[in-house]
């Protein structure tokens, strides 16, 4: 029996076989009925009829020539089907309904031909249990291959995504700048993914206005472009130019609810809204041949950035729901960095404003020194610091120079910038000595850290490092404090114009170096030097030498060589200034760099009268002659009333209420200042004088004459000193 079941099969496979593609027809038009949703993948279709025949082939090669149908592998065409199954995203579970549909037809199919070749029932029959048989066994082994297949493409495509996601997370966000970070999101983009990467921000995002108003038409700017052909290069993106969608279009629908949306381009025609975000993307992915589209918004902490769009075209894959899944993943993460680095531009850009704003806006008048300043920001993405200089004039012709560096970064450091700035010029009113200045804003940075504390802040406490020195251009002496800041560096000029060949002398002084401020209740010392005529003060924060590619002593040699070599103008040394930072800082900063440079100059001492006087009321009248006699040999009658009267009311202070030695000094630069120096400490304050008392309006007297008069300390005594203005004065007849 079993021999006439063989025969019989074969005979009936050799009656099937010339009906190969039209058996395969019939099994492909069942199965679009069954699912009709594989209609969609275009690839599944084209391979379905080869697919369904070579299975038909294969089964009737079981039948004919006797095989076993669980040594029978799957025909290739249903192994490349499966992979257009997993590439495509359709479901594994759906694979396998439309395989065992397709074998139960084509047994349908073989056992409706056997009653037309015999009407022996038993033979029927058995007939019947081989064919099912066989088909259960074909499918069982031909099911494990399609399997197999499914799983190896799908998990070759879950490594793909998983790779783009790591590289996403590895290449997006590497910098704080925005359009870098844009482009990186479509460099990652096209790199075996898609064919054209568009990302489009917000205007009112980039411009840091008011959010996005989904009601409102969205004006959006194309900050990054990269098409996988890399025919790009000179697209329009770069401009950097402004577009807005139709209100009705796929993108501004997108924008609006902020939804992802796969789109379909179902006609050779480009999407509508083509036209209002480029005239030609150019190279080979031309808008025509784009099949699929993926709109994402660019959402961050809530808030809609812009759109990235990916494009595929010509024979990629069209994009399914899963890749749908990983460009929002990208997305995500990139929106993450955009946001990041659009709110790091944002507080630097303040912090940066805030710093400009708080630091000199023009060059001071006085006639102490020639000074150029820069101030360069960090290149970091650590933000800005809180660096700053300063020149202030003081009492006596004399200047202070200020160079200060805060611990920190970004709006907090240069808000305490600014507080300490204005604490030093405070200070600076009150002429104290360099190391009492500092040891007064040492008790100020320790009261913020106070603040701080109880507001609960978190951070690093407040710190901060001074370099803070007074040239005297009548003595030509320099008196510099330092608290934690790097040492100036100091250039004395040549000796005479016969040694224009000589190398000038370049020193980084050596002084002692007090605490940071803010560690409170260590002592500062200053430290004096006499300076010659012309000499340069290079001051600077720990920015200009330090760098993460060369050594402080490098920094420190290179320094010295441009300050030995630069220029002798009596102009001011803004030249000096841009050879050292040309020198010291060919790239942008790592650190923020306050850079102070000052020439100094000289009183004639044709234009300073000093007067000794003894502790004696009789000496007062002597000093009025001295001044009328000084005041004529200078020129300046027209003023000699009124000083006289504040030289009476000064001198007769320091002979009541002081003590010896005591000394006239008047001093003409840019004013006309007269000191009184006597060796007490006790300082002189305005009072209100009763009718009747006799005494008691010396120093009105004195505030109302004088444009500015005050008391500064020594360690010899105090000085009280008054200034008036003048015209007819030329400053360049008082310096030499």
């Amino acid at each position: 029996m079993r021999t006439d079941v063989d025969a019989f099969l074969c005979r009936l496979a050799q009656e099937l076989r010339p009906r190969t593609n039209e058996s395969g027809e019939a099994l492909l038009q069942r199965m679009r009925s069954e699912l009709p949703e594989l209609s969609q993948y275009e690839d599944i279709g084209a391979l379905a009829p080869e697919e369904l025949a070579g299975h038909v082939a294969a089964f009737l090669d079981v039948l004919e020539h006797g095989l076993d149908a669980s040594e029978v592998a799957a025909p290739p065409q249903s192994l490349e089907i499966a992979r257009s199954f997993a590439r495509n995203g359709v479901p594994i579970s759906t694979l396998l309904y439309a395989y065992r549909l397709g074998h139960v037809g084509l047994l349908e199919l073989i056992q409706a031909e056997v009653p037309r070749l015999t009407g022996d029932p038993e033979l029927i029959n058995a007939a019947a249990m081989r064919l099912t048989a066989a088909g259960f066994a074909y499918v069982d082994r031909s099911s494990a291959d399609v399997v197999a297949a499914y799983q190896e493409e799908r998990d070759g495509r879950l490594q793909r995504r998983l790779r783009l996601t790591n590289e996403a997370s590895r290449r997006i966000g590497t910098t704080l700048d925005i359009g870098r970070t844009a482009q990186e999101l479509a460099d990652v983009g096209t790199d075996d993914f898609a064919g054209l990467v568009t990302v489009d921000l917000l205007v009112s995002v980039l411009d840091d206005e008011d959010t996005y108003q989904p009601s409102e038409p969205s004006l959006l700017r194309r900050v990054a472009q990269r098409s996988a052909s890399g025919d790009d290069a000179e697209s329009p993106a770069t401009s950097g130019r402004t577009h807005t969608y139709p209100a009705e279009s796929e993108p501004a629908r997108v924008l609006a609810m902020s939804r992802p949306a796969l789109h379909r381009v179902a006609s050779s025609a480009p999407p509508a809204w083509w036209a209002a975000d480029s005239d030609d993307h150019g190279g080979a992915d031309t808008p025509g041949s784009f099949h699929s589209i993926l709109l994402l918004p660019l959402l961050a902490r809530g808030e809609t950035l812009g759109l990235v769009q990916f494009y595929r075209a010509g024979s990629a894959t069209p994009f399914d729901e899963d890749d749908l899944l990983l460009a929002q993943e990208i997305a995500a993460r990139a929106a993450v960095s955009i946001d990041n680095a659009r709110r790091y531009t944002h507080e630097r850009s303040t912090a940066l404003t805030l710093q400009r704003s708080l630091l000199p806006q023009h060059a001071v008048e006085q006639s102490a020194v020639v000074a150029a300043t820069r101030y360069l920001p960090s290149g970091s993405r650590a933000g800005v610091g809180g660096d700053w200089y300063d020149v202030i004039p003081l009492s006596g012709a004399r200047v202070a120079l200020v160079v200060g560096d805060v611990v920190g970064r970004g709006l907090r450091a240069a808000a305490t910038m600014g507080r300490l700035r204005t604490a030093v010029r405070a200070f600076a009113d009150i002429d104290l000595m360099p190391d009492e200045l500092l040891t007064h804003l040492d008790d100020v940075v320790i009261r913020l850290q106070h603040e701080e504390h109880e507001a609960g802040q978190d951070g690093d406490e407040t710190s901060a490092t001074c370099l803070y020195a007074i040239y005297d251009p009548v003595s030509r002496v320099c008196s510099l404090a330092s608290a934690g800041h790097v040492l100036p560096a100091v250039v004395t000029p040549r000796e005479s114009e016969a040694d224009a060949l000589a190398v000038r002398s370049v020193e980084f002084l050596e002084m002692p170096i007090g605490p940071p401020l803010g560690l409170g209740g260590l002592p500062f010392e200053t430290t004096q030097l006499e300076l010659p005529e012309g000499s340069l003060l290079a001051l600077f924060t720990d920015g200009l030498i330090q760098s993460r590619t060369r050594d402080v002593d490098t920094a420190r040699t290179l320094l010295s060589d441009v300050l030995a070599g630069a220029p002798e103008t009596p102009g001011p040394p803004d030249e000096i200034c841009d050879r050292l930072l040309a020198a010291l800082l060919p790239d942008r900063p790592a650190d923020d760099v306050a850079l102070l440079v000052a020439r100094t100059r000289a009183l004639d001492p044709g234009h300073v009268a000093a007067l000794d006087l003894p502790s004696d009321p009789a000496a007062v009248s002597g000093a009025r002659r001295f001044t009328s006699d000084t005041l004529t040999a200078w020129g300046l009658e027209e003023l000699s009333f009124t000083t006289e009267l504040m030289v009476s009311e000064l001198v007769t202070n320091a002979i009541r209420y002081g003590k010896e030695p005591i000394q006239l000094r008047l001093i003409l630069e840019s004013t006309l200042t007269c000191e009184v120096f006597d060796a007490s400490s006790t300082a002189p304050h305005l009072r209100r004088a009763r009718t009747y008392d006799e005494g008691g309006r010396g120093l009105l007297l004195v505030a109302q004459l004088a444009e500015r008069w005050g008391t500064r300390h020594s360690r010899e005594g105090k000085v009280i000193w008054a200034e008036q203005a003048f015209t007819a004065l030329r400053e360049s007849a008082v310096l030499r």
